[in-house]
């Protein structure tokens, strides 16, 4: 798209301010749906995050990797089975979960950012004891699917202090040794709330939170954690939109200042969450 000079100069104006309020922050992503799947969406995502680390901000990207899971899981004839969203993860599976997201999804990811002239280190929840675990507790036994008990983002602190962007997988160790499978939206918020994090941003494949889901027009921008009680009992906030509410509200009772769900299909929507004042997305405060 072509835009004047004078255009260009008005659009880093209006970054600048909050180029100054988030220089020296932590801002933790949680990286994730369509914007992992197609190229040039994984290419914004890489640009916005070099962006951001180049104006001072201190940038940890948390990543799941559900199709990459369950396509290997394919490949050696196991199927993927889930329970109110979370895998069923057996002695099988969990040993896939960790090759696969500490592995293969976490390594090209520190590729991709290096390969958009960042600098990047790939780290699980094994490093450094960063997150410990206990089996979830639920109805239904989901195997090694794990609760967070512990986080220690020593690692990650000094990772960000050496100029670097942590890349963090979600498997987490336990009390015996045991591997967990963590789901990445809570990950992420636990390690936003013990850095202090000014943001926690889930990218997804959704607008935000809708008030009608049928009508996209109907985006709540802003939602008060007090106020999603009576969102849930209104209906406005079910299904899967419950588990990432949830994560958003833990945040900021944990002291994150505010925690977004924004839609990842569209490009470079971190920097439009970041840097314009128009935002995008649900803000939870």
């Amino acid at each position: 798209m072509d835009i004047s000079n004078a255009d260009r100069a008005r659009v880093l104006v209006q970054a600048l301010p909050y180029i100054q309020k988030y220089a020296g922050k932590t801002v933790v992503v949680k990286y994730g749906g369509n914007a992992m799947v197609n190229e040039d969406l994984k290419d914004a995502v890489m640009s916005d995050i070099v962006l951001m680390q180049l104006v001072g901000i201190n940038v940890v990207l948390v990543h799941g990797g559900g199709p990459e899971i369950s396509a290997m899981l394919k490949k050696i004839g196991k199927e993927s089975r889930f329970v109110g969203g979370l895998r069923v993860t057996d002695a099988e599976t969990v040993d896939v979960v960790q090759m696969v997201l500490a592995g293969k999804v976490n390594k090209d990811l520190v590729q991709l950012l290096e390969r958009h002239n960042g600098r990047a280190i790939g780290l699980c929840g094994l490093d450094g004891g960063m997150m410990k675990a206990k089996k979830l507790a639920a109805g239904e036994d989901l195997g090694f699917v794990g609760e967070i008990t512990e986080v220690n983002t020593e690692i990650v602190s000094q990772t960000t202090a050496n100029g670097y962007v942590p890349i963090v997988a979600t498997v987490a160790g336990g009390e015996n040794g045991e591997v967990y499978n963590i789901n990445a939206d809570i990950a992420a918020a636990r390690i936003a709330a013990e850095m202090g994090a000014i943001k926690l941003i889930l990218m997804t494949d959704i607008k935000g939170l809708l008030s009608d889901k049928e009508d996209e027009s109907t985006l709540i921008p802003v939602v008060n954690v007090s106020d999603v009680p009576k969102l849930q009992n209104q209906g406005i906030i079910s299904g899967g939109m419950i588990p990432k509410i949830d994560c958003c509200v833990e945040a900021v009772r944990r002291g994150v200042s505010r925690a977004h769900i924004i839609d990842g299909r569209i490009p470079h929507s971190i920097l439009i969450e970041l840097f314009s004042d128009e935002g995008i997305g649900t803000m939870f405060c």
